[in-house]
Protein backbone atom coordinates (compact mmCIF):
# COMPACT_ATOMS: atom_id res chain seq x y z
CA UNK A 1 0.00 0.00 0.00
CA UNK A 2 1.33 3.48 -0.82
CA UNK A 3 0.75 5.63 2.23
CA UNK A 4 1.40 8.32 1.16
CA UNK A 5 -1.82 8.70 -1.10
CA UNK A 6 -3.57 6.43 1.89
CA UNK A 7 -2.77 9.02 4.49
CA UNK A 8 -4.93 12.16 3.34
CA UNK A 9 -7.70 10.37 2.44
CA UNK A 10 -8.01 8.54 5.65
CA UNK A 11 -7.63 12.20 7.30
CA UNK A 12 -10.60 13.51 5.03
CA UNK A 13 -12.69 9.98 5.98
CA UNK A 14 -11.44 11.20 9.90
CA UNK A 15 -13.06 15.00 9.15
CA UNK A 16 -16.57 13.48 7.62
CA UNK A 17 -16.57 10.87 10.55
CA UNK A 18 -16.68 13.93 13.31
CA UNK A 19 -18.87 16.02 11.73
CA UNK A 20 -21.29 13.13 11.58
CA UNK A 21 -20.64 13.06 15.56
CA UNK A 22 -21.08 16.77 15.82
CA UNK A 23 -24.73 16.12 13.58
CA UNK A 24 -25.77 13.43 15.74
CA UNK A 25 -25.22 15.50 18.67
CA UNK A 26 -27.76 18.35 16.98
CA UNK A 27 -29.83 15.89 16.41
CA UNK A 28 -30.10 14.48 19.52
CA UNK A 29 -31.65 18.18 20.48
CA UNK A 30 -33.64 18.87 17.64
CA UNK A 31 -37.30 18.79 18.41
CA UNK A 32 -38.35 17.70 15.55
CA UNK A 33 -36.69 14.52 14.60
CA UNK A 34 -38.27 13.85 11.18
CA UNK A 35 -37.89 17.32 9.95
CA UNK A 36 -33.82 17.45 11.36
CA UNK A 37 -32.95 14.16 10.35
CA UNK A 38 -34.39 14.33 7.00
CA UNK A 39 -34.05 17.94 6.02
CA UNK A 40 -31.58 19.85 8.21
CA UNK A 41 -34.81 21.85 9.93
CA UNK A 42 -34.50 24.02 6.46
CA UNK A 43 -31.76 26.06 8.03
CA UNK A 44 -28.98 26.42 5.40
CA UNK A 45 -27.90 29.48 3.46
CA UNK A 46 -26.20 29.85 0.05
CA UNK A 47 -22.99 28.62 -0.02
CA UNK A 48 -24.15 25.03 1.94
CA UNK A 49 -27.33 24.87 -0.58
CA UNK A 50 -25.42 25.18 -3.59
CA UNK A 51 -22.69 22.90 -2.43
CA UNK A 52 -24.99 20.18 -1.23
CA UNK A 53 -26.63 20.62 -4.96
CA UNK A 54 -23.44 19.90 -6.81
CA UNK A 55 -22.20 17.27 -4.15
CA UNK A 56 -25.61 15.46 -4.38
CA UNK A 57 -25.69 15.74 -8.28
CA UNK A 58 -21.59 15.51 -8.51
CA UNK A 59 -21.59 11.59 -8.16
CA UNK A 60 -19.31 8.80 -9.15
CA UNK A 61 -20.82 9.41 -12.32
CA UNK A 62 -19.11 12.97 -12.56
CA UNK A 63 -16.14 11.73 -11.47
CA UNK A 64 -15.18 8.44 -12.19
CA UNK A 65 -18.14 7.18 -14.75
CA UNK A 66 -17.98 10.60 -17.02
CA UNK A 67 -14.59 10.93 -17.47
CA UNK A 68 -14.16 6.94 -18.12
CA UNK A 69 -16.97 7.30 -20.91
CA UNK A 70 -14.88 10.74 -22.38
CA UNK A 71 -11.46 8.55 -22.29
CA UNK A 72 -13.46 5.98 -24.26
CA UNK A 73 -15.43 8.46 -26.68
CA UNK A 74 -13.66 11.40 -27.03
CA UNK A 75 -14.62 15.46 -27.16
CA UNK A 76 -17.39 14.38 -27.96
CA UNK A 77 -18.69 12.90 -24.33
CA UNK A 78 -17.51 16.35 -23.35
CA UNK A 79 -19.77 18.82 -25.24
CA UNK A 80 -22.55 15.88 -24.06
CA UNK A 81 -21.83 16.03 -20.40
CA UNK A 82 -22.15 20.01 -20.79
CA UNK A 83 -25.55 20.06 -20.90
CA UNK A 84 -25.75 19.93 -16.88
CA UNK A 85 -23.75 23.05 -16.67
CA UNK A 86 -27.32 24.56 -15.91
CA UNK A 87 -28.94 22.13 -13.66
CA UNK A 88 -28.91 23.98 -10.18
CA UNK A 89 -30.15 26.88 -12.25
CA UNK A 90 -32.96 24.55 -13.73
CA UNK A 91 -33.89 23.21 -10.28
CA UNK A 92 -34.22 26.44 -8.20
CA UNK A 93 -35.54 28.85 -11.12
CA UNK A 94 -38.39 25.84 -11.78
CA UNK A 95 -38.89 25.18 -8.18
CA UNK A 96 -37.58 27.93 -6.50
CA UNK A 97 -39.78 29.93 -3.97
CA UNK A 98 -43.38 28.50 -4.77
CA UNK A 99 -41.78 24.41 -3.92
CA UNK A 100 -40.13 25.76 -0.65
CA UNK A 101 -43.70 27.85 0.40
CA UNK A 102 -45.90 25.25 -0.39
CA UNK A 103 -43.57 22.32 1.32
CA UNK A 104 -43.45 24.56 4.32
CA UNK A 105 -47.29 25.15 4.57
CA UNK A 106 -47.73 21.31 3.85
CA UNK A 107 -44.63 20.82 6.38
CA UNK A 108 -43.57 18.37 3.92
CA UNK A 109 -40.35 16.75 4.43
CA UNK A 110 -40.13 14.72 1.13
CA UNK A 111 -41.07 15.23 -2.06
CA UNK A 112 -43.65 12.13 -1.46
CA UNK A 113 -44.97 14.28 1.57
CA UNK A 114 -45.75 17.17 -0.88
CA UNK A 115 -47.22 14.69 -3.44
CA UNK A 116 -48.93 13.09 -0.84
CA UNK A 117 -51.10 16.75 0.50
CA UNK A 118 -51.12 17.72 -3.36
CA UNK A 119 -53.11 15.25 -4.15
CA UNK A 120 -54.72 13.36 -1.71
CA UNK A 121 -54.00 9.90 -3.63
CA UNK A 122 -52.28 7.02 -1.99
CA UNK A 123 -52.03 5.49 -5.21
CA UNK A 124 -49.42 8.46 -6.00
CA UNK A 125 -47.88 7.61 -2.81
CA UNK A 126 -46.82 4.40 -3.29
CA UNK A 127 -45.93 4.66 -6.83
CA UNK A 128 -43.81 7.56 -5.92
CA UNK A 129 -42.24 5.44 -3.36
CA UNK A 130 -42.12 2.57 -5.81
CA UNK A 131 -40.38 4.13 -8.08
CA UNK A 132 -37.75 5.61 -5.75
CA UNK A 133 -36.93 2.60 -3.81
CA UNK A 134 -36.55 1.05 -7.02
CA UNK A 135 -34.69 3.67 -9.77
CA UNK A 136 -32.42 4.60 -6.96
CA UNK A 137 -30.99 1.20 -5.96
CA UNK A 138 -29.79 1.12 -9.13
CA UNK A 139 -28.30 4.85 -8.36
CA UNK A 140 -26.55 3.40 -5.53
CA UNK A 141 -25.24 0.32 -6.62
CA UNK A 142 -23.55 2.80 -9.11
CA UNK A 143 -21.87 4.97 -6.47
CA UNK A 144 -20.89 1.81 -4.50
CA UNK A 145 -18.89 0.42 -6.90
CA UNK A 146 -17.23 3.51 -7.83
CA UNK A 147 -16.23 4.13 -3.84
CA UNK A 148 -14.86 0.44 -4.12
CA UNK A 149 -12.87 0.98 -7.47
CA UNK A 150 -11.76 4.33 -6.09
CA UNK A 151 -10.17 2.83 -2.54
CA UNK A 152 -9.16 -0.59 -4.90
CA UNK A 153 -7.03 2.10 -7.24
CA UNK A 154 -5.22 3.26 -4.56
CA UNK A 155 -4.83 0.60 -1.76
CA UNK A 156 -4.35 -2.29 -4.10
CA UNK A 157 -6.84 -4.86 -2.05
CA UNK A 158 -9.62 -6.73 -3.55
CA UNK A 159 -12.48 -5.41 -5.16
CA UNK A 160 -14.78 -6.93 -2.83
CA UNK A 161 -12.83 -6.05 0.16
CA UNK A 162 -12.92 -2.42 -0.68
CA UNK A 163 -16.13 -2.47 -1.43
CA UNK A 164 -16.74 -3.68 2.51
CA UNK A 165 -14.35 -0.15 3.78
CA UNK A 166 -16.94 2.19 1.38
CA UNK A 167 -20.12 0.90 2.65
CA UNK A 168 -18.73 0.61 6.36
CA UNK A 169 -17.80 3.85 6.23
CA UNK A 170 -20.55 5.58 4.61
CA UNK A 171 -23.08 3.70 6.62
CA UNK A 172 -21.48 5.01 9.96
CA UNK A 173 -21.69 8.74 9.70
CA UNK A 174 -24.76 8.74 7.49
CA UNK A 175 -26.93 6.76 9.82
CA UNK A 176 -25.92 8.61 12.72
CA UNK A 177 -26.01 12.34 11.25
CA UNK A 178 -28.90 12.11 9.20
CA UNK A 179 -29.76 15.14 6.60
CA UNK A 180 -27.33 17.45 8.66
CA UNK A 181 -24.45 15.71 8.35
CA UNK A 182 -24.93 14.89 5.40
CA UNK A 183 -25.20 19.00 3.90
CA UNK A 184 -22.10 20.09 5.80
CA UNK A 185 -20.17 17.02 4.84
CA UNK A 186 -21.59 17.97 0.97
CA UNK A 187 -19.84 21.57 1.28
CA UNK A 188 -16.66 20.04 2.38
CA UNK A 189 -16.85 17.45 -0.37
CA UNK A 190 -17.69 20.35 -2.60
CA UNK A 191 -15.20 22.55 -2.21
CA UNK A 192 -12.87 19.46 -2.00
CA UNK A 193 -14.10 18.33 -5.33
CA UNK A 194 -13.71 22.32 -6.98
CA UNK A 195 -9.95 22.93 -6.14
CA UNK A 196 -9.01 18.93 -7.11
CA UNK A 197 -10.74 19.37 -10.33
CA UNK A 198 -8.47 22.16 -11.16
CA UNK A 199 -5.70 20.92 -10.61
CA UNK A 200 -5.67 17.62 -11.63
CA UNK A 201 -6.87 19.28 -15.11
CA UNK A 202 -3.22 21.36 -14.41
CA UNK A 203 -0.91 18.44 -13.83
CA UNK A 204 -2.57 16.41 -16.78
CA UNK A 205 -1.91 18.82 -19.28
CA UNK A 206 1.46 19.71 -17.90
CA UNK A 207 1.74 15.61 -18.12
CA UNK A 208 0.49 15.07 -21.65
CA UNK A 209 3.27 18.18 -22.95
CA UNK A 210 0.56 20.55 -23.40
CA UNK A 211 -2.74 20.96 -25.65
CA UNK A 212 -0.69 21.16 -28.80
CA UNK A 213 0.64 17.93 -27.97
CA UNK A 214 -2.62 16.42 -26.51
CA UNK A 215 -4.22 17.10 -29.38
CA UNK A 216 -1.67 15.53 -31.89
CA UNK A 217 -1.86 12.28 -29.86
CA UNK A 218 -5.47 11.92 -30.46
CA UNK A 219 -5.68 12.74 -33.43
CA UNK A 220 -2.73 9.87 -33.93
CA UNK A 221 -4.93 7.12 -32.06
CA UNK A 222 -8.00 8.04 -33.72
CA UNK A 223 -9.29 11.20 -35.37
CA UNK A 224 -12.66 10.83 -34.64
CA UNK A 225 -11.95 10.99 -30.68
CA UNK A 226 -11.72 15.40 -31.28
CA UNK A 227 -14.60 15.14 -33.36
CA UNK A 228 -18.24 15.89 -31.40
CA UNK A 229 -19.71 12.07 -32.75
CA UNK A 230 -17.81 10.43 -30.61
CA UNK A 231 -14.75 7.66 -31.19
CA UNK A 232 -17.21 5.50 -33.81
CA UNK A 233 -19.14 8.50 -34.84
CA UNK A 234 -22.58 7.28 -32.76
CA UNK A 235 -23.12 10.60 -30.90
CA UNK A 236 -25.58 11.88 -33.42
CA UNK A 237 -27.00 15.75 -32.71
CA UNK A 238 -29.97 14.38 -31.32
CA UNK A 239 -29.00 11.62 -29.07
CA UNK A 240 -26.90 14.43 -27.22
CA UNK A 241 -29.27 17.30 -27.68
CA UNK A 242 -31.91 14.88 -25.46
CA UNK A 243 -29.46 14.91 -22.90
CA UNK A 244 -30.70 18.44 -22.12
CA UNK A 245 -33.63 16.63 -20.59
CA UNK A 246 -31.85 13.58 -19.25
CA UNK A 247 -29.14 15.99 -17.27
CA UNK A 248 -30.17 19.35 -17.76
CA UNK A 249 -33.98 20.31 -17.38
CA UNK A 250 -35.18 16.87 -16.07
CA UNK A 251 -32.99 17.05 -12.78
CA UNK A 252 -35.68 18.78 -11.80
CA UNK A 253 -38.01 15.76 -11.08
CA UNK A 254 -34.51 13.87 -9.40
CA UNK A 255 -36.02 13.27 -5.57
CA UNK A 256 -32.32 13.41 -4.05
CA UNK A 257 -31.41 16.82 -6.13
CA UNK A 258 -35.27 18.23 -6.15
CA UNK A 259 -35.58 18.02 -2.26
CA UNK A 260 -32.62 20.32 -1.50
CA UNK A 261 -35.02 22.88 -2.59
CA UNK A 262 -36.92 22.70 0.57
CA UNK A 263 -34.18 22.95 3.11
CA UNK A 264 -32.81 26.64 2.36
CA UNK A 265 -33.57 29.87 4.81
CA UNK A 266 -34.84 32.33 2.54
CA UNK A 267 -34.81 33.88 -0.80
CA UNK A 268 -31.63 34.82 -0.86
CA UNK A 269 -29.72 31.96 0.09
CA UNK A 270 -31.72 30.38 -3.17
CA UNK A 271 -30.44 33.26 -5.08
CA UNK A 272 -26.94 33.24 -3.80
CA UNK A 273 -26.98 29.10 -4.18
CA UNK A 274 -28.31 29.54 -8.53
CA UNK A 275 -25.09 31.62 -9.02
CA UNK A 276 -22.76 29.57 -6.91
CA UNK A 277 -23.91 26.48 -8.34
CA UNK A 278 -23.98 26.60 -12.02
CA UNK A 279 -20.07 28.45 -11.59
CA UNK A 280 -18.80 25.36 -9.61
CA UNK A 281 -21.10 22.84 -11.65
CA UNK A 282 -19.55 24.05 -14.92
CA UNK A 283 -15.92 23.81 -13.74
CA UNK A 284 -16.18 20.34 -12.20
CA UNK A 285 -18.23 19.30 -15.16
CA UNK A 286 -16.20 20.46 -18.36
CA UNK A 287 -12.96 19.70 -15.63
CA UNK A 288 -13.35 16.24 -14.94
CA UNK A 289 -14.43 15.30 -18.59
CA UNK A 290 -11.45 17.00 -20.22
CA UNK A 291 -9.05 15.01 -17.96
CA UNK A 292 -10.99 11.69 -19.04
CA UNK A 293 -10.12 12.72 -22.39
CA UNK A 294 -6.52 14.07 -21.72
CA UNK A 295 -5.65 11.07 -19.91
CA UNK A 296 -6.02 8.91 -23.10
CA UNK A 297 -2.49 9.74 -24.59
CA UNK A 298 -0.90 10.74 -21.12
CA UNK A 299 -2.01 6.91 -20.24
CA UNK A 300 -2.70 4.57 -22.71
CA UNK A 301 -4.32 1.09 -22.60
CA UNK A 302 -6.45 1.66 -19.51
CA UNK A 303 -8.94 -1.75 -18.95
CA UNK A 304 -11.56 -0.40 -17.05
CA UNK A 305 -12.14 3.11 -17.92
CA UNK A 306 -14.06 3.60 -14.79
CA UNK A 307 -10.53 4.03 -12.89
CA UNK A 308 -9.35 6.90 -15.03
CA UNK A 309 -8.92 9.80 -12.48
CA UNK A 310 -7.05 7.19 -10.02
CA UNK A 311 -4.75 6.15 -12.50
CA UNK A 312 -4.17 9.22 -13.75
CA UNK A 313 -3.61 11.17 -10.47
CA UNK A 314 -1.34 8.42 -9.23
CA UNK A 315 0.50 9.21 -12.01
CA UNK A 316 0.92 12.54 -13.02
CA UNK A 317 1.15 14.04 -9.52
CA UNK A 318 3.32 13.49 -6.24
CA UNK A 319 1.36 10.91 -3.93
CA UNK A 320 0.79 12.82 -1.16
CA UNK A 321 -1.00 15.38 -3.53
CA UNK A 322 -2.53 12.48 -5.60
CA UNK A 323 -4.39 11.33 -2.14
CA UNK A 324 -5.61 14.93 -1.61
CA UNK A 325 -6.91 15.23 -5.07
CA UNK A 326 -8.60 11.42 -4.93
CA UNK A 327 -10.57 12.87 -1.82
CA UNK A 328 -12.75 15.20 -4.70
CA UNK A 329 -13.60 11.88 -6.50
CA UNK A 330 -14.65 9.92 -2.92
CA UNK A 331 -15.97 12.98 -1.58
CA UNK A 332 -18.17 13.21 -4.73
CA UNK A 333 -19.14 9.41 -4.39
CA UNK A 334 -20.00 9.76 -0.76
CA UNK A 335 -21.71 12.78 -0.63
CA UNK A 336 -24.13 10.99 -3.71
CA UNK A 337 -24.82 8.01 -1.50
CA UNK A 338 -25.50 9.65 1.44
CA UNK A 339 -28.25 11.58 0.05
CA UNK A 340 -29.75 8.42 -1.53
CA UNK A 341 -29.54 6.32 1.25
CA UNK A 342 -32.01 9.36 3.30
CA UNK A 343 -33.96 9.35 0.45
CA UNK A 344 -35.11 5.96 0.03
CA UNK A 345 -34.51 5.83 3.85
CA UNK A 346 -37.42 8.38 4.51
CA UNK A 347 -39.75 6.68 1.67
CA UNK A 348 -40.11 3.62 3.32
CA UNK A 349 -40.39 5.43 6.96
CA UNK A 350 -41.93 8.70 6.47
CA UNK A 351 -44.05 7.86 3.25
CA UNK A 352 -44.66 4.00 3.90
CA UNK A 353 -44.16 3.19 7.83
CA UNK A 354 -45.89 6.53 9.33
CA UNK A 355 -47.94 7.22 6.56
CA UNK A 356 -49.98 3.19 6.60
CA UNK A 357 -48.01 1.35 9.24
CA UNK A 358 -47.98 2.66 11.91
CA UNK A 359 -49.05 6.27 12.12
CA UNK A 360 -49.23 6.70 16.00
CA UNK A 361 -45.22 5.36 16.20
CA UNK A 362 -43.40 7.35 19.23
CA UNK A 363 -40.56 9.50 18.20
CA UNK A 364 -38.18 6.87 19.72
CA UNK A 365 -39.58 4.33 17.37
CA UNK A 366 -39.03 6.79 14.86
CA UNK A 367 -35.54 6.89 15.20
CA UNK A 368 -34.70 3.73 15.34
CA UNK A 369 -36.53 2.31 12.60
CA UNK A 370 -35.11 5.22 10.52
CA UNK A 371 -31.42 4.40 11.20
CA UNK A 372 -32.27 0.67 10.79
CA UNK A 373 -33.69 1.17 7.63
CA UNK A 374 -30.88 3.40 6.53
CA UNK A 375 -28.04 0.51 7.40
CA UNK A 376 -30.23 -2.05 5.49
CA UNK A 377 -30.72 -0.22 2.65
CA UNK A 378 -26.95 0.49 3.09
CA UNK A 379 -26.22 -3.18 2.91
CA UNK A 380 -28.55 -4.32 0.10
CA UNK A 381 -26.45 -1.59 -1.96
CA UNK A 382 -23.53 -3.53 -1.54
CA UNK A 383 -24.78 -7.00 -2.43
CA UNK A 384 -25.93 -5.79 -5.45
CA UNK A 385 -22.94 -3.78 -5.79
CA UNK A 386 -20.72 -7.27 -5.52
CA UNK A 387 -20.66 -7.77 -9.76
CA UNK A 388 -19.77 -4.26 -11.36
CA UNK A 389 -21.43 -3.15 -14.86
CA UNK A 390 -18.52 -2.29 -17.39
CA UNK A 391 -19.46 1.44 -17.51
CA UNK A 392 -21.13 2.45 -14.13
CA UNK A 393 -22.00 5.70 -15.65
CA UNK A 394 -25.12 3.99 -17.42
CA UNK A 395 -26.65 2.32 -14.86
CA UNK A 396 -26.73 5.81 -12.91
CA UNK A 397 -28.11 7.74 -16.22
CA UNK A 398 -30.55 4.96 -16.17
CA UNK A 399 -31.80 5.22 -12.67
CA UNK A 400 -32.11 9.44 -13.39
CA UNK A 401 -34.35 8.85 -16.54
CA UNK A 402 -36.81 6.31 -14.67
CA UNK A 403 -37.32 9.01 -11.66
CA UNK A 404 -37.77 11.50 -14.24
CA UNK A 405 -40.08 9.69 -16.37
CA UNK A 406 -42.35 8.96 -13.08
CA UNK A 407 -41.68 12.73 -11.13
CA UNK A 408 -41.19 15.38 -13.17
CA UNK A 409 -45.07 16.01 -14.64
CA UNK A 410 -46.33 15.55 -10.94
CA UNK A 411 -43.90 17.56 -9.61
CA UNK A 412 -44.12 20.32 -11.79
CA UNK A 413 -47.91 20.70 -13.30
CA UNK A 414 -48.70 19.87 -9.28
CA UNK A 415 -46.76 23.36 -8.39
CA UNK A 416 -47.78 25.33 -11.08
CA UNK A 417 -51.23 24.13 -12.54
CA UNK A 418 -54.58 24.49 -11.08
CA UNK A 419 -56.23 21.79 -12.48
CA UNK A 420 -53.74 19.08 -12.01
CA UNK A 421 -55.11 16.26 -10.20
CA UNK A 422 -54.57 12.69 -8.78
CA UNK A 423 -56.49 10.86 -11.71
CA UNK A 424 -53.75 12.54 -13.88
CA UNK A 425 -50.71 11.81 -11.76
CA UNK A 426 -51.33 8.12 -11.27
CA UNK A 427 -51.83 8.20 -15.19
CA UNK A 428 -48.81 10.31 -16.06
CA UNK A 429 -46.69 8.24 -13.63
CA UNK A 430 -47.57 4.80 -14.81
CA UNK A 431 -47.25 5.88 -18.70
CA UNK A 432 -43.74 7.54 -17.71
CA UNK A 433 -42.26 4.22 -15.52
CA UNK A 434 -43.90 1.68 -17.69
CA UNK A 435 -42.69 3.41 -21.17
CA UNK A 436 -39.33 3.61 -20.12
CA UNK A 437 -38.52 0.32 -19.02
CA UNK A 438 -40.20 -1.06 -21.66
CA UNK A 439 -38.57 1.29 -24.19
CA UNK A 440 -34.89 1.03 -22.20
CA UNK A 441 -35.26 -2.86 -23.07
CA UNK A 442 -36.14 -2.08 -26.51
CA UNK A 443 -33.25 -0.02 -27.00
CA UNK A 444 -31.35 -2.98 -25.49
CA UNK A 445 -32.22 -4.70 -28.28
CA UNK A 446 -32.32 -2.62 -31.59
CA UNK A 447 -30.49 0.32 -30.75
CA UNK A 448 -31.93 3.74 -29.42
CA UNK A 449 -35.88 4.52 -30.65
CA UNK A 450 -35.76 7.55 -32.88
CA UNK A 451 -31.89 8.01 -31.54
CA UNK A 452 -32.50 9.43 -28.75
CA UNK A 453 -32.02 8.91 -24.78
CA UNK A 454 -34.45 6.59 -23.35
CA UNK A 455 -36.11 8.62 -21.56
CA UNK A 456 -36.92 11.26 -24.35
CA UNK A 457 -40.27 9.78 -25.36
CA UNK A 458 -41.24 8.65 -21.99
CA UNK A 459 -41.09 12.72 -20.81
CA UNK A 460 -43.31 13.95 -23.62
CA UNK A 461 -45.83 10.41 -23.35
CA UNK A 462 -46.09 10.79 -19.51
CA UNK A 463 -47.06 15.02 -20.12
CA UNK A 464 -49.50 14.30 -22.92
CA UNK A 465 -51.05 11.40 -20.63
CA UNK A 466 -51.23 13.60 -17.39
CA UNK A 467 -53.31 16.56 -19.16
CA UNK A 468 -55.68 14.19 -21.24
CA UNK A 469 -56.76 12.36 -18.01
CA UNK A 470 -56.82 15.65 -15.99
CA UNK A 471 -58.94 17.26 -18.15
CA UNK A 472 -61.30 14.52 -18.60
CA UNK A 473 -61.62 13.92 -14.84
CA UNK A 474 -61.61 17.42 -14.00
CA UNK A 475 -61.59 18.35 -10.77
CA UNK A 476 -62.22 22.05 -8.64
CA UNK A 477 -59.57 24.40 -9.29
CA UNK A 478 -56.80 23.91 -6.93
CA UNK A 479 -56.24 26.94 -4.33
CA UNK A 480 -52.02 26.79 -4.42
CA UNK A 481 -51.26 28.18 -0.46
CA UNK A 482 -48.95 31.42 -0.42
CA UNK A 483 -47.02 32.95 1.96
CA UNK A 484 -43.30 34.24 1.92
CA UNK A 485 -39.82 32.70 2.76
CA UNK A 486 -38.83 35.05 5.04
CA UNK A 487 -34.81 34.12 7.45
CA UNK A 488 -36.13 31.64 10.06
CA UNK A 489 -38.95 30.38 8.44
Amino acid sequence: MNWNVITPLLLFLVVIFLIGIWSNRKLSKAEGFLSDYFLGSREFGGLVLAMTMVATYGSASSFLGGPGAAYTIGFGWVLLAMTQVATGYFVLLILGKKFAIVARRYNAVTLIDFLKERYKSTAVVLLAAFSIIVFLFSAMAAQWVGGAYLIQSVTGINYTAALFIFTASVLVYVTIGGFRAVVITDTVQGIVMLFGTILLLVAVVIAGGGLSTIFSDLVSINPNLITPFGHDGSLTASYVSSYWILVGVGVVAVPQVAVRAMSYKNSKSMHRAIMIGTVVVGTIMLGMHLIGVFARPVLPGIEVADKVIPFIALEVVPPWLAGILLAGPLAAIMSTVDSLLLLVSSSIVKDVYLNYLKPKATEKQIKTVSMSVTAVIGIVAFLLAISPPDLLIFLNLFAFGGLEAAFMWPLILGLYWKYANKTGAIASMITGIGSYIAIHFYNQAFGDLFGVHTVTVPVFLSLIVFVVFSLIFKQEAYEFPTRNIRKGA
